[in-house]
């Protein structure tokens, strides 16, 4: 029992002192702290040194993945000239390997299987025994070369043993005819050896001064699940940091650790430790030397409270005092009618202490002329009826301040049996006041708050109202339909819009177009019927809403009183203004949901039609109305997805000298590629693409894949002497079209620019000018194309001065059988001469033409008789096997 005692009282002592027990909760607070710094030391060192090790090994990684991928892909360069060259002959091959190895040392060597059996080698010394291995029938290098056959890709194998000594990876190929990745076209397998010592070295894994221990895993390009060629495989277990290098067919994994091994301590352990015991030290000691001064505050703190508790309740004695001051006290004797006041209620009524003697008359003399009447028969009441007395009035004081007063009483009975009424007053001047403020305040809000509702009706007014018209406005529209198409309540709708209406404000000013919108508010409002809903949505388009059952007749009788009554002239000041009306008409699906925004966009659409079909008349809007802009907008969405995705590619038409048909060129040909209609002739989409405004961008596309295809035929050995591309005339109104074309490679002379004859008709385009004498300089030649289907001039062929003229299609094909039409063409024929200016005519259908156009002195020919358009592939097919043409 006792050393139960002496534990609860060290607790209870404890308990007593707070500040002893504040010092072991920061002692353990300390200690936790360290140990957690400690921890978080050697997790931040662990992770700064694994930070080291992985951005030196992704060096590594990265030399070893360039040097290597650098080396294959100059080897694949080999395997697209094979493509194009299939029967390349020893020699050819050595001297195009010769070249390659000469470059990058790390090849050993170089050899091309076509069929799978080995036949081209280089270097041939060292090597010959490998020529005539069959692929399908090594064991050894069989399962790489099938799975070259069977991927369609570069297939990586090793690090392999290699029978002239020492080790390599070797790359495999697959080569394909043309580039065709077909199994038809597979040509064989080209394969190339890269020296492992070298790799290594390049790549820096054997430097004496690198401070890593590497392992590398996945032979044969297999990743990490493949077996380790390179270092130990029990680095793998010693927690390494793993990077992968991405090899073309597959990868290879990575791992490194410190060579001296993960360091275990922190070089600044005891700096951590030693901060975490001074911090202890400097938060323990000041809360016990705290802990010190607060128990002697607290035994001032006790004495101080005890002198608080006798100094309340005298307080409390003198506040209620102080608060009893306030309040005047009043007494008087109803037998005797005497007075008596204190000095708070003398204070009140404005009596001295001197005056000792007060009678009710006093009070009576004391009270406002205007409320003593009320307060004596209340006070009358009181006595008669002992009910509490309890009354509000105004007194004016002998020195004339006037005060509120409000006074309570009750009637005491004292034991002499005499009657005495005992009440207290109190001054309520600044309460009356304030309620007063508060009436008049009061008073004030209510009016203001119907001034509010007033402008706040004006303004919801004029947001629903055009200020012009007065007519409701586009979000009163949007509110009505919305309404609409809940209860039904409309059939059919105009929309309206104005033609001409901005050349009036342009040539009368504003305040003319003000005056024909007034004046086309009040022609719709004449022209609608009861119940109709006339709106201005816009800056010179209206809207009439239909709200009775009415069929197409009278529809089209209303909007014809419309357009006649708007086109008659308008009188304004000294000019007679003329301007014609546009009117789309819907009617209303009332089964649709929201079929009054689907209303509106219908009408839209009729009003498009209208203004399409020649301004000034009504449309209605049909199915195959919304169908015909359903297929315009896939068609345009197509065109978008299309040119984002490259779909659209160059087909090559080839064009032949007159005389002797030898090939002098091709015309590039824009077709789409479409993933679902195959493909399609610009005739199909270029007027979608006009309207999109996206014309120069398919030219910019066809273009580029235009000179990728020029590089494709100087690789394949094809001599293509000029390409003619068509460019709209968009482009050469911009600004930047010859900075968009800097970069591009080409030789000079070997591109023309093929223009429509329309862009010539406006002589004083300084722009187009500027951009066709820049395009000489860059060596891009200028033709015009379908010459005889506009209204070029002589003087505009002057200035332009192309390398060709292109007579149109329509010109040539009935000259076989109209006089005339050859006697056309060769006024054409004779222009071009007189002006030095080759002419080529298209349409060439027949050998018939060809022979025509010849005797008539043409130059150059295309058409179907002599080639139809082609993909670059097959143009390539083409003059390879392309023979000499005759014309009868």
């Amino acid at each position: 029992m006792p050393k139960v005692s002496h534990t609860t009282e060290m607790q209870s002592r404890m308990w007593s002192r707070p500040n002893l027990f504040a010092a072991c909760i920061a002692l353990a607070v300390t200690c936790a702290a360290g140990f957690l710094a400690e921890q978080q030391n050697q997790a931040v060192h662990h992770q700064r040194e694994r930070a080291t090790v992985s951005n030196q090994l992704g060096q590594v990684r990265a030399k070893l993945e360039d040097s290597f991928n650098s080396k294959i892909q100059i080897v694949r360069g080999m395997a697209a000239v094979i493509g194009t060259e299939p029967n390349m002959s020893q020699r050819r091959f050595s001297a195009i390997a010769r070249n390659l190895m000469h470059r990058q040392p790390m090849l050993r060597n170089i050899a091309g299987a076509p069929d799978l059996v080995i036949s081209l080698m280089h270097p041939i010394e060292g090597n010959r025994a490998a020529v005539g291995l069959d692929y399908r029938k090594n064991q050894a290098q069989r399962e790489a070369a099938m799975r070259v056959v069977e991927t369609g890709d570069v297939v990586v194998a090793g690090p392999t043993n290699l029978l002239q000594g020492g080790q390599g990876f070797i790359a495999r190929f697959p080569v394909y005819l043309n580039g065709i990745e077909t199994e038809d076209n597979f040509w064989g397998i080209v394969s190339a050896v890269i020296d492992v010592e070298m790799l290594y070295a390049d790549s820096g894994i054997l430097a004496d001064d690198l401070p890593l221990d590497i392992a590398i895993t996945g032979k044969d390009a297999t990743g990490k699940d493949g077996a380790v060629f390179f270092g130990s495989a029990e680095l793998f277990d010693r927690d390494p940091v793993s990077l992968d290098v991405r090899l073309p067919s597959g990868s290879w994994h990575l791992a490194a650790t410190p060579r001296e091994g993960w360091s275990t301590h922190p070089p600044n352990a005891w700096q951590v430790r030693m901060l975490v015991v001074l911090g202890g030290l400097l938060v323990v000691v000041p809360i016990l030397v705290a802990g010190h001064f607060y128990d002697r505050h607290r035994a001032d703190i006790k004495e101080l409270n005890r002198r608080e508790r006798l100094l309340q309740q005298l307080s409390q004695r003198l506040t209620l005092a102080l608060e009893t001051s306030k309040i005047g006290v009043w007494e008087m004797d109803t037998d005797s009618g005497d007075l008596t006041w204190d000095s708070r209620t003398r204070e009140l009524y404005g009596i001295d202490d001197d005056t000792t003697q007060l009678r009710v008359e006093d009070w009576k003399n004391a009270l406002h002329p205007e409320d003593r009447v009320r307060a004596e028969v209340e006070f009358e009441h009181s006595l008669n009826s002992s009910a509490p007395y309890n009354s509000e009035f105004r007194v004016v004081s002998r020195n004339g301040d006037l005060r509120w007063i409000r006074t309570i009483g009750a009637i005491n009975q004292e034991t002499d049996g005499r009657r005495k009424i005992i009440g207290v007053n109190w001054d309520v001047s600044q309460d009356i006041e304030l309620k007063d403020h508060l009436m008049t305040a009061m008073e004030s809000a209510e009016l203001r708050n119907l001034e509010l509702e007033d402008a706040r009706a004006q303004m919801e007014y004029n947001s629903l109202h055009d200020s012009l018209t007065g007519l409701p406005n586009r979000r009163y529209l949007d509110q009505h339909l919305t309404q609409a198409s809940k209860d039904k309540s409309i059939t059919a709708l105009l929309h309206i819009d104005l033609d001409r209406f901005k050349q009036i404000n342009d040539t009368l000013g504003h305040a003319a177009g003000d005056a024909m919108l007034i004046h086309t508010a009040s022609i719709l409002q004449e022209s609608s019927r009861a119940g109709d809903f006339i709106a201005r949505i816009g800056g010179d388009e209206f809207v009439l809403a239909i709200t009775s059952e009415t069929g197409e007749p009278e529809l089209s009788r209303i909007a014809s009183r419309i357009i006649d009554r708007i086109r008659k002239p308008v009188p304004y000041g000294k000019h007679e203004c003329r301007f014609g009306v546009s009117i789309g008409i819907a009617f209303a699906d009332l089964e649709t949901p929201s079929c009054g925004e689907r209303l509106l966009i219908d009408a839209d659409i009729a009003l498009y039609r209208a203004k399409s079909n020649g301004r000034n008349r009504f449309e209605f809007f049909t199915s195959s109305l919304k169908a015909e802009i359903i297929h315009n907008k896939r068609v345009a969405d197509d065109i978008l997805n299309g040119l984002e995705r490259g779909e659209f590619l160059p087909y090559f038409q080839p064009q032949f000298d007159a005389q002797s048909l030898e090939l002098i060129g091709v015309e590039a040909l824009a077709r789409w590629d479409h993933p679902k209609d195959g493909l399609l002739v610009p005739d199909q989409f270029l007027q979608t693409a006009n309207e999109l405004n996206v014309v120069h961008l398919i030219d910019r596309s066809i273009l580029k894949q235009v000179l990728w295809h020029s590089t494709r035929w100087k690789a394949a050995g094809i001599d293509v002497p000029k390409t003619g591309v068509n460019v709209s005339a968009g482009r050469f109104h911009e600004d930047d079209l010859i900075e968009s074309l800097e970069g591009l490679s080409f030789t000079p002379g070997t591109l023309s620019f093929e223009l429509l004859e329309s862009i010539f008709l406006d002589e004083r385009d300084e722009t187009v000018t500027r951009n066709i004498a820049k395009l000489k300089q860059l060596g891009i030649e200028i033709e015009i194309d379908d010459f005889g289907s506009g209204y070029a001039s002589i003087v505009s062929l002057l200035q332009v001065r192309p390398s060709r003229l292109k007579i149109d299609r329509q010109l040539i094909l009935p000259i076989v059988n109209s006089s005339s039409q050859r006697r056309l063409a060769g006024s054409i024929i004779e222009i071009g001469r007189s002006l030095n200016i080759r002419v080529i005519a298209e349409g060439v259908e027949t050998m018939e033409h060809a022979a025509i156009l010849r005797d008539m002195g043409c130059d150059d020919l295309q058409g179907y008789a002599l080639a139809r358009p082609m993909p670059s592939a097959q143009l390539i097919e083409f003059m390879k096997n392309s023979q000499l043409r005759h014309i009868a």
